[in-house]
């Protein structure tokens, strides 16, 4: 396989303050490269450093075979940047938002049309072209920023967030656009706090307070809190219950997951069997509680936690 994105003990300072703290990855050709972390971890900070954006306090890192440092430019021509916010013109119809784009991309006229096609049509934006862009819904924003973003047919496509905010529907239709991207020799780098997004990545890296901390398939993340057993409990008040059974003896971990508490633990049956008599006694009631299987944001949960208390903050 082709190395696309080679990054080594990659740093970014602003002052005294730490964004990005020797990040070190390689991601291969074709590859959907999930980068996840809380937010302030650092995630945006370096993508824009991959995108020769933001030059690194410290490290290096190849993009498409160029280096971030002495050739930002070429590295720009090989690759595709959609930011987190919607960044194309509004008083701008789709049309006349693509053909700007084609302009920047410095795309011949020859082909502008060829290109200007493709886009419509990969986007589902046929019929659609004389419609102002502030006026499309968030889903068809995001596929006209999608679309403007590979007109010049990028090696790599760097996703920060692109579906936040935006339904359902038209999430799992912008993922179908970016598996058909990886199945063209596409490298994807995309980061998202939607955990069923984050399952269909290839790899996933969880950037925490600056520091990658893990990286593994998503399968693997999962397996990596295998040896803690997970109790989801259903109570009320839950913010108390959570307090109560963080207390307990044998609890490493109890965290909310909308209407339920996930409790991390070592013997799920004999948390179970504790689990009333302690409720009770602190005038939680408790509705149910079983022991489930480990999902990624569990996962996530536990090597951030197990990274605070290594470093002293937990």
């Amino acid at each position: 396989m082709t190395t696309a994105v080679d990054a080594r003990d990659l740093t970014r300072r602003f002052g005294k303050f730490t964004a990005v703290d020797r990040v070190s990855f390689r991601i291969e050709e074709g590859e959907i490269y999930g980068f996840l972390g809380p937010n302030g971890a650092g995630k945006s900070t370096t993508i824009r450093m991959l995108c020769g954006i933001l030059a690194p306090t410290e490290g290096e890192a190849t993009v498409a075979g160029y280096d971030i440092r002495s050739q930002p430019d070429l590295l720009k021509e090989h690759i595709g940047y959609m930011s987190q916010q919607f960044s194309l013109y509004g008083d701008l119809t789709v049309e006349q938002n693509i053909d700007f784009y084609a302009g920047i991309y410095r795309i011949p006229r020859r082909r502008r049309s060829l290109r200007t096609a493709w886009v419509l049509e990969m986007a589902g934006l046929v019929g659609k072209e004389q419609v102002m862009a502030a006026d499309l819904s968030g889903g068809w924003k995001q596929r006209l920023s999608l679309g403007c973003s590979v007109l010049h047919e990028p090696k790599i496509l760097f996703l920060d967030e692109p579906t936040a905010g935006v339904d359902p529907i038209s999430r799992r239709a912008f993922w179908d656009l970016i598996y058909r991207f990886s199945r063209e020799g596409v490298t994807v780098f995309v980061t998202t706090h939607y955990m069923d997004e984050a399952e269909h990545c290839h790899r996933l890296a969880l950037i925490y307070d600056g520091r990658l901390i893990s990286e593994a398939t998503p399968a693997d993340f999962k397996r990596q809190v295998v040896t803690v057993q997970i109790v989801r409990v259903h109570c009320r008040p839950l913010r108390s219950g959570k307090e109560v059974a963080a207390g307990m003896d044998g609890v490493s971990a109890a965290s909310m997951f909308g209407d339920s508490l996930h409790v991390l633990t070592p013997d799920a049956d004999r948390l179970l069997e504790r689990l009333p008599e302690s409720f009770a006694a602190a005038g939680v009631d408790l509705d149910s509680a079983a022991r489930i299987e480990p999902t990624l944001e569990d996962a996530f949960i536990a090597l951030i936690e197990r990274a605070d208390r290594e470093d002293g903050r937990g």
